[in-house]
């Protein structure tokens, strides 16, 4: 500055002090002649030796100042202009070599375009170095203009990039890159990556390329879709789609955009899985399923997920698969003795499934539930009747299969299959009819199993299902403690006897039905019979007492040659025995005679002592079957090794008459109820439509009854005199009081 002199002077009288203050206002010095073009080219030179990639003469900071005085004396835009020209010189430069490229595709092409992008790059980077100032300064106030970088990017764009040309070879080179990596080659992904950023910087990408990559993926994944659908099996198939997916993802993290993530995904995830999900489910789901394949099943779970209402469609066939394979097992009568087992382990195995494929989601285990509901009801009471059967084995002693912790789960897993059942009253009575068999004949396993059993139906069908099953177990305590009361009286009496007594006291409604049957006894029991019902009746007056020779069962001492033995036998096996006591010969017609036990149930009594295992009768002429005139008498060589026998008594087959009449008793059981429900209803409502009534009816009821049998029941309270039909409206129904 202190090369100019002061164009004015300006002096202030201060005060009236004798000292002065002097204040300098000097004007911007002005530039040398001609300072402007030569910095300029200066500037030029250096410029030019940048893009051409030779030295620069000059200092970069001596570069910069200049760019700084320029843009200080107001010739910023002038600066701007010329820089312009320059760069866009040497753009136009480049494009014939790109233009006149001899070959339509090539690597060599795509690594040209790639070279000559990163040197424009490097080079606008020291470019925008030396010009920094005016970028900072006159660009960034001149909202109109590109920044120095930005001018790069729209020069390089214009003039190579968007020529048609050299656009179209670049993005068909990159797309027969892409196609060539998809079908296994491997290529240069890192030109790939710099060329799509490319095309991301010129803000070209979605317009030139991510369009035609697009419908160039939908092609080729539909074509892929259709044809792998016929060659490979689902599983090989899943996999492969899931492979694809994954490479896709990993297109996107490599070099696509990731704008382009969610519509390429969306393209693969419609053409491999969305066009094919009734196809693949019909072709594989119930091999999946039946060969139990987890890890298949969880991939086609979570591709299924992916897609929109996949998880949807591949719930219907789930729920119908589980309808179908249902069916088989219980349908089926030839598979009726493992029908409950076979349910246990299917139900395990769709529950595995649905926690371990499935993701436990909720929708998948209701469409179970109802499913199971569906197929275990396709043939009424066989299931109720036949798991009522299976929880029988289990709590019946001699079962060793299962240790109190696995008979427990065994029971909670029995629950969930009877709760799917509607005639829960069906497997009452036969749970009922084992009860009390397991009971009288001191044959259950564990009682804290039964009464675990009980409490478990209790909890899910009400204190009104198993009262009667509770009184079962009440009428064996007391009975217990009558005993006990029983043998002080007998030796307070001192009444004497060879023979000891137990009876066990029956309440008639809780237990089930017995058919009595008279027989002979021998005086002795006769005898232990008065006694007991004296004492009995002398502390419960007005009850009745009926025995029930059927139930009984004894302990008798036997001498054969071989020496004592003891035999647990039924009462009828007794009567039979204890006639060798009096002679040695016997045919049918004599013990009939003598026992006065019925026909069929002698003929079973004498085959399981005498064709049994363990015979301790001999029977003439020796065959398997009872028939008329044989004769039994006594086999004094009889061996066991044992010391206590237990002789079975030959069982009727429970299908033809046992079974019948429990089937029997439920049905007369529902009449019952049934009649109640339209009583109660009615007593309540007094005046009725029948579409009311019966839509009333089946809420109150808890098993199935077919509109007919509904319609004989209300004709039958009508005969009785229940109800009656209105005259005016024979579709209602008035209560009759």
């Amino acid at each position: 500055i202190s090369a100019f002199k002061p164009s004015k002077l300006f002096m202030f009288l201060v005060n009236t002090h004798p000292s002065f203050c002097y204040n300098v206002i000097s004007e911007k010095p002005k530039l040398p002649e001609n300072y402007t073009n030569e910095t300029w080219q200066k500037l030029k030179e250096a410029v030019e030796a940048i893009q051409n990639s030779t030295s620069i003469k000059y200092n970069l900071e001596e570069l910069y100042q200049a760019v700084e005085n320029l843009c200080s004396h107001k010739i910023s835009a002038k600066l701007y202009k010329q820089l312009r020209v320059v760069c866009e010189d040497h753009v136009k430069a480049q494009i014939d070599q790109f233009r006149e490229y001899p070959f339509p595709y090539s690597v060599l092409f795509l690594k040209k375009i790639d070279k000559c992008w990163q040197d424009h790059c490097r080079q606008m980077i020291m470019i925008r170095s030396i010009f920094l100032f005016l970028d900072r300064t006159y660009v960034l106030q001149n909202s109109m203009l590109p920044s120095i970088w930005d001018m790069g990017l729209e020069l390089f764009r214009f003039y190579i990039i968007s020529d048609l040309k050299v656009q179209s070879k670049t993005i068909d080179g990159i797309l027969l890159l892409i196609e060539r990596e998809r079908s296994g080659e491997a290529v240069d992904r890192s030109l790939l990556r710099s060329l799509l950023s490319m095309l991301s910087d010129l803000q070209i990408y979605q317009d030139s390329f991510e369009q035609r990559f697009l419908e160039e993926t939908n092609r080729l994944y539909a074509a892929e879709g259709q044809r792998l659908m016929q060659e490979r099996e689902v599983p090989e198939y899943l996999h492969h789609v899931n492979k694809r997916l994954e490479e896709e993802a990993d297109r996107v993290i490599t070099y696509l955009d990731q704008s382009t993530q969610k519509h390429l995904i969306a393209t693969v995830e419609k053409q491999l899985l969305g066009e094919h999900l009734t196809a693949i489910l019909q072709k594989g789901l119930n091999n999946l399923l039946d060969e139990n394949r987890i890890q298949d099943l969880s991939l086609l779970y979570q591709l299924f997920s992916r897609v929109k209402g996949g998880v949807q469609v591949l719930l219907q066939h789930w729920v119908e698969y589980i309808k179908a394979f249902g069916s088989t097992i219980v349908i089926n009568p030839e598979k009726d003795k493992t029908m409950v087992q076979e349910l246990l382990d299917f139900k395990d195995k769709v529950d595995l499934i649905i926690d371990v494929c499935f993701m436990r989601n909720e929708k998948f285990v209701n469409g179970m539930k109802e499913a199971f509901e569906t197929f275990i009801n396709k043939r009424p009471n066989k299931p109720a009747e036949l798991i009522a059967k299976y929880v029988d084995s289990k709590l019946r002693a001699g079962n060793k299969e299962a240790t109190d912790e696995e008979l427990e789960k065994m029971l909670d897993k029995i629950m969930i299959i009877f709760r799917f059942i509607y005639g829960k009253d069906v497997f009452e009575a036969f749970y009922k009819k084992d009860l009390a068999k397991r009971l009288l004949v001191g044959k259950s396993a564990s009682v804290d199993a039964e009464k675990s059993m009980l409490s478990k139906l209790k909890h899910e069908c009400g204190a009104a299902f198993t009262s009667k099953l509770e009184g079962m177990f009440k009428d064996m305590e007391l009975s217990k403690d009558i005993m006990v009361q029983f043998k002080q009286h007998m030796q307070c009496q001192n009444i004497p006897g060879n023979i000891e007594l137990t009876v066990n006291i029956l309440t008639m409604g809780y237990w089930p039905t017995y058919v009595p049957m008279e027989v002979h006894l021998p005086p002795e029991m006769v005898r232990l019979q008065e006694i007991f019902k004296t004492f009995y009746l002398g502390k419960h007056s007005g009850r009745k007492l009926q025995w029930q020779s059927t139930l009984g069962h004894c302990v008798l001492k036997a001498e054969f040659k071989e020496g004592r033995k003891e035999l647990q036998v039924s009462l009828f096996q007794t009567l039979v025995l204890l006639m060798f006591n009096e002679g040695e010969e016997f045919s049918l017609e004599d013990i009939k005679l003598a026992t006065g036990i019925e026909d069929g149930e002698l003929r079973r009594t004498l085959q399981s002592l005498a064709c049994g295992k363990a015979r301790v009768l001999t029977k003439i002429p020796k065959s398997k079957d009872v028939e008329d005139g044989d004769k039994f008498s006594c086999n004094d060589d009889f061996k066991h090794k044992l010391f206590r026998i237990k002789i079975n008594q030959i069982q009727m087959k429970e299908t033809v008459e046992e079974q019948a009449s429990t089937t029997e008793r439920v049905f007369q059981d529902r009449q019952y109820q049934i009649d109640a429900a339209i009583v109660r209803i009615m007593k309540m409502r007094k005046t009725l439509s029948h579409n009311l009534l019966v839509s009333e009816v089946y809420n109150q009821l808890k098993f199935p009854v077919k509109p007919a049998d509904l319609k004989k029941r209300i004709e039958s309270l009508i005969d009785r005199d229940y109800m009656e039909r209105d005259k005016d409206n024979p579709n209602q129904y008035n209560y009759v009081a």
